[in-house]
């Protein structure tokens, strides 16, 4: 697929009037904090504010910087979406899969019934990304591990009065992302210029939210008050959101939408059930390399 294929001007796309729109009923200032192997994130979802917010079990805002990183560990049980904003990060895993994404680039990762992975530096310098980790439904949580990859040429693209979008999961202004989205899920990396306005539609019923990459914010009602970098915007039920870029510099931001499941959520970890009898099954299963962790024996990434 070509660079320019992917690049669409929404000139006669007319987004559905949003009669019910959502507004911020929670308002989350994430927090550095150290992760892994000497990295830095700011925790959004995942601090004791804000645990869970269904099917949405954490997201990340990762700085990296070489020797630190995410060295091996295993998951089992949800998705991890990452999405790189500056750099490259080399991922590895016991099943043979190796590759580095870099500046635009996703990767969409099911974990399924368990996997062991390192998502490391690519090279010198700083590294900035974001993950998401998506809940699984108890259906599916022990799946075979799968891998979606977009490289940022392939990321469908929309610009329309002074925004640009990159779709990453679901649809805006008539674009859908190729991604499959086991939980349904929409996810859009959102850029406004000063003075623009935004309408878009969410599904009724998603728990739905927002975090400011940069810039500064309205959103909800134009009166509402201006949310600022790093903040995480918990959104009210509505069937869309309403934004303003009232200021006079860009606003860029994640929206972030996804269907609830409705199950009982038991973390501990890096490990994702429903029950505790499963997550005590699943430390097991670890420990002694089966049911979906055979290939973890004797495996350490070569980089």
């Amino acid at each position: 697929m070509s660079s320019t294929s992917t690049a669409h001007i929404a000139v006669h796309h007319e987004n559905p009037q949003i009669l019910k729109p959502r507004t911020v009923v929670k308002k989350v200032l994430a927090k550095q904090q150290q992760e892994g192997a000497g990295a830095i994130v700011r925790r959004n979802i995942g601090r004791p504010e804000l645990k869970t917010l269904d099917p949405f079990l954490l997201l990340d805002y990762a700085t990296v910087s070489p020797p630190a990183g995410f060295p091996d560990h295993p998951h089992r049980g949800f998705e991890t979406v990452s999405y790189v904003l500056e750099g490259a990060i080399t991922h590895e895993d016991f099943a043979g899969h190796k590759g580095t994404i870099g500046a635009g680039d996703l990767q969409w990762m099911t974990a399924g019934r368990g996997i062991i992975h390192s998502e490391m530096p690519a090279g010198d310098g700083v590294n900035k990304g974001l993950q998401l980790w998506v809940n699984l439904s108890s259906k599916d949580k022990m799946i075979e591990p799968n891998y979606q990859e977009l490289q940022s040429k392939d990321i469908n693209k929309v610009q329309k009065d002074g925004i640009d979008v990159r779709i990453i999961a679901g649809e805006a202004f008539g674009v859908r992302s190729p991604i499959y989205t086991r939980t349904p899920t929409m996810y859009l990396d959102l850029t406004m210029d000063p003075g623009s306005q935004l309408q878009q539609p969410i599904a009724e019923g998603w728990n739905a939210f927002v975090y400011i990459i940069e810039g500064e914010g309205v959103f909800g009602h134009e009166s509402s008050s201006t949310a600022l970098s790093h903040h995480t915007l918990i959104l009210s039920d509505g069937d869309g959101v309403k934004a303003w870029n009232k200021s006079r510099r860009s606003l860029r931001f994640l929206l972030i939408a996804g269907q609830p499941l409705n199950e009982p959520v038991v973390q501990y970890g890096p490990f994702v059930m429903n029950t505790l009898e499963e997550i005590e099954q699943a430390f097991e299963d670890y420990r002694l390399c089966k049911n979906g962790f055979e290939k973890a024996r004797n495996w350490k990434r070569r980089a």
